[in-house]
């Protein structure tokens, strides 16, 4: 389990996560609760790095809980994974843009957001998010997010990826798809109202995909 003592990320921290799972090893990386990013002065942005290597046979679940954007942050956040030939994976990056219990809206923010996955150094998935501004305005446009406020990218990477599908598409609300890509990796991508409605969707997938192993403390 991950904590930040700092209890958030502003404008010119900098921080970075490495870890290493051996051969035929396996690894849950999780966090103690969501991770903030607060409001930064002009000009700061705060870095987030995370480096993932995964040996031959091994095996890492990246579970961090939500980000949650506060008013005029500013984020720029990195997720590299390496794996070896016949390594897994399962990732899940969920987001929340203010928290609308608590009346938050995000009309000025930055936020940048990059995933690659290797495996054995040729690129297997790559992927990027960019919100500069008023990401609330942005977040309502039909073709974006149609006035979600919480979204999640999870990634599977597994020999049983394809027979994973179907189960999972039955799982999903309507403001959700999978798809498989190639042979053995699962992209799915889920648009919620809320950060509670986004757990009630997220879960079940979850507890799938670790066979029912996933940490206590994401449980509502």
């Amino acid at each position: 389990m991950l904590i930040n003592t700092a209890g958030g990320i502003t404008g010119g921290d900098d921080m970075r996560i490495n870890a290493v799972v051996g051969i035929d090893a396996a690894l849950t990386l999780t966090t103690q609760t969501a991770e903030r990013a607060y409001r930064a002065q002009p000009g700061e942005v705060g870095q987030l790095r995370t480096k993932l290597t995964v040996a031959a046979g091994g095996h890492v679940n990246w579970l961090p809980q939500e980000t949650i954007l506060f008013q005029s942050c500013a984020l720029s956040r990195r997720l590299d994974v390496d794996l070896a030939p016949d390594a897994s994976a399962l990732l899940v990056e969920p987001l929340i843009f203010g928290r609308m219990a608590m009346g938050e809206v995000v009309t000025q923010g930055l936020f940048h957001d990059h995933i690659s996955i290797r495996r054995d150094g040729q690129m297997l998935y790559r992927d990027g998010l960019r919100f500069n501004g008023n990401m609330q305005a942005q977040l309502d446009r039909p073709h974006v997010a149609a006035g979600a406020r919480a979204m999640a990218t999870l990634i599977y990477v597994a020999p049983d990826a394809p027979g994973q599908l179907a189960p999972l598409r039955r799982l999903l609300p309507d403001k959700a798809g999978a798809s498989v890509i190639g042979d053995d990796l699962l992209l799915l991508r889920l648009l919620a109202t809320d950060a509670h409605d986004l757990r009630l969707s997220l879960i079940p997938v979850l507890n799938r995909l670790t066979r029912d192993t996933l940490p206590r403390c994401w449980m509502i």
